[in-house]
């Protein structure tokens, strides 16, 4: 059973639970809680999350800004807010906050304390300013309980709050304020704070906006354990609602002078990690579930990342609310310290910005991953003895092979194209002869009324935008204004009509889109026009090397596909479990692929290139006509 050995009989008949994709009661919650076998909860944990996040650790470089303590509330678990007048009371000024920042930072996350006298452009000024001295960062910015706070101190609506602060420079929001929802525990610690209906209120209004968040538990206080495993399923089915959760964070109570719990009473390793685990496998759609090493300790963190966690937080430059309340953690932990040790974890280091589109990767000999079920095959039996795995969607695995950080992987055709100097084509790919039915356009209207209208395009895709701009203006000679649209959360509201691909789209294919009854299987739009099939994706591996890793790849993945194409629907059953596809959709979905790359395949490569190439040239006169005429255009 995933080479799993249970002492804790009990816990069987939750992980076959797990291994069949059915979702965890809080009755299997309970169960894993009250295990005492902690090795068999960690390996469950782990094996949940390298399904999803393969050996990959997420860090980002950030810096910490709380920019005042002053605070209207007085919770009682809280050693960091301070009245007006106090001693220990402080104010920043926007101009202190920027000069605690430096370059090379990729994230500035700012809450803090709710001041009774700050007018409303003093926090729009605060985002502004330190967008625009470090526009490469991203903001992540404010609690659902500071949100709540602006929008009854200054009377705006909870939207335009958000609104304003999103073109001021936000880009996600934290998770913290959620404590946990339980109004027993509410009442007794913090009864002038939000409850659990106004916190999941501000996040669905920020999601809709396209603004995702984190989500967080407090826990290690007074709650109960049933408290605990009720707050994560309020926030899975928060999230089946709106998919806007980037990451849960589990945040350990520190005690400090509060009188809650004695001030060195510190919540256990063996309570941390249950909790890393359990939230890893009840949590079963939320992206990330992070080890919070500032709360947790280093020590601690290190060995959750064999319990279900692969984000670490990041540097967190500047952070008093958890040490103010006796956090034992160092101030910062320096980025070559935090990639240490993720790699004594025996994982990837990878930086990440707030999105977790991945930056680098701070190991070698890695194998880049497609985290679709489309490339289910290549990997499902894929022996990991001298490689890492990487799941990368299909533009960033482009954008980290040109930095040579993938030794292999199923490359973006585009991305093979502009990389052939350095990578060596295999025998494999990823094409279709007709129906693809996971790269589609979901348009409002049919394919000759989009003319000047706006479309938005998934940020996964390298080679399948390139495939609809050639549709839309080789085949049916339409022009539109292409729009990326960021990873997470994304208001569609604004266009005509969107490219999603992989999981995300076949998901919608079969739920539909309201806003969008048209929808366009973009390899039957090739095949008709051309009469060929379409290669989305080729194996290539780098030129330089070693020849026995070279061999060894090619071995490794001619058995996965050879024994994978054995039992598609078995195959990809679990994953197919995941995104709502039932085996004999599996089934049917994976044998309309072509894995083997063979003549006809090189030759609609080679006739989608000069394709391409021709409608740069076009392009490129047109910008260049249009600039002589005094005229902008916007593509991706």
């Amino acid at each position: 059973m995933h080479e799993i050995l249970f002492r804790d009989r009990a816990l069987i008949p939750v992980w076959e639970k797990v291994l069949r994709g059915d979702r965890l009661s809080l009755s299997d919650g309970m169960i894993l809680y009250g295990t005492n076998d902690l090795i068999a909860l960690g390996k469950m944990a782990h094996t949940a999350q390298r399904w999803r996040s393969g050996d990959a650790v997420y860090f980002v470089l950030n810096q910490k800004i709380e920019h005042t303590n002053i605070c209207v509330l007085s919770c009682k678990f809280c050693d960091f807010a301070a009245k007006k007048g106090d001693i220990r009371a402080y104010e920043m000024t926007s101009e202190q906050a920027l000069a605690m920042l430096t370059p090379e930072i990729r994230e500035v996350h700012i809450t803090g304390g709710m001041p009774p006298d700050w007018p409303w452009e003093r926090y729009l000024d605060l985002v502004k300013s330190i967008h625009q001295a470090v526009p490469e960062a991203d903001i992540k910015a404010f609690t659902a309980v500071e949100i709540d706070f602006f929008h009854k101190k200054f009377r705006f609506p909870v939207e335009e709050v958000l609104r304003q602060l999103q073109v001021a420079g936000l880009r996600t929001m934290p998770g913290g304020g959620a404590e946990i929802f339980s109004e027993r525990v509410r009442k007794l610690l913090f009864p002038q704070k939000i409850g659990a209906h106004a916190w999941f209120e501000v996040h669905r209004i920020a999601h809709r906006l396209g603004i995702p968040s984190n989500c967080t538990m407090l826990y290690g206080h007074v709650e109960t354990i049933e408290e605990r495993v009720i707050h994560m399923m309020k926030i899975r089915e928060a999230q089946d609602e709106t998919g806007g959760f980037l990451t849960f964070i589990p945040l350990a109570f520190q005690p400090g002078t509060t009188g809650i719990k004695p001030p060195d009473q510190f919540t256990s390793a063996i309570d941390d990690l249950k909790t890393i685990a359990v939230s890893r496998l009840m949590l079963d759609n939320v992206p990330h579930i992070k080890a919070y090493w500032v709360m947790l300790t280093e020590e601690v963190a290190s060995v959750a990342l064999n319990f279900g966690a692969d984000d670490i937080d990041g540097t967190v430059g500047g952070e008093k609310i958890a040490h103010d309340a006796g956090a034992v953690s160092p101030m910062t932990l320096a980025k070559d310290r935090i990639v240490r040790l993720i790699r004594d974890a025996g994982k990837i280091p990878v930086e990440r910005d707030a999105y977790y589109n991945p930056l680098t990767l701070h190991a070698d000999k890695v194998i880049g991953k497609i985290p679709f079920l489309n490339s289910v095959p290549f990997y499902a039996h894929f022996e990991r003895s001298k490689f890492r795995i990487f799941p990368v969607v299909p533009r960033r695995m482009g954008n980290l092979g040109r930095k040579g950080q993938i030794d292999a992987g199923p490359f973006s055709l585009m991305d093979y194209y502009s990389q052939e100097k350095d990578l060596e084509l295999m025998d494999w790919c990823i094409a279709n002869h007709h129906e693809v039915k996971s790269v589609l356009l979901f348009s409002s209207v049919p394919w000759n009324q989009l003319e000047g209208k706006r479309v938005g395009i998934t940020d996964e895709t390298a080679t399948s935008v390139q495939l609809l701009r050639v549709l839309l203006r080789k085949k049916y000679g339409v022009h539109c204004i292409l729009d990326r649209l960021h990873a997470g959360v994304n208001d569609w509201s604004a266009y005509a009509a969107v490219l999603l691909i992989g999981d995300s789209a076949l998901q919608k294919r079969k739920t539909g889109i309201p806003a969008f009854p048209h929808i366009f299987d973009l390899a039957v739009e090739w095949q008709e026009w051309q009469g060929l099939p379409f290669v989305f994706a080729v194996w290539a591996r780098r030129r330089n090397l070693p020849e026995s890793e070279k061999r060894q790849i090619a071995l490794l993945l001619e058995r996965s596909v050879v024994l994978s194409e054995t039992d598609f629907p078995s195959v990809g059953g679990l994953h197919g479990r995941r995104i709502g596809l039932s085996p004999s959709e599996v089934g049917e979905y994976l044998h309309g692929f072509t894995y083997r790359l063979g003549a006809a395949e090189k030759d609609a490569m080679e006739c989608f290139r000069a394709f391409v190439a021709a409608l740069d040239e076009e392009e490129s006169n047109e910008h260049r006509d249009a600039e002589m005429n005094g005229q902008s255009m916007h593509s991706v």
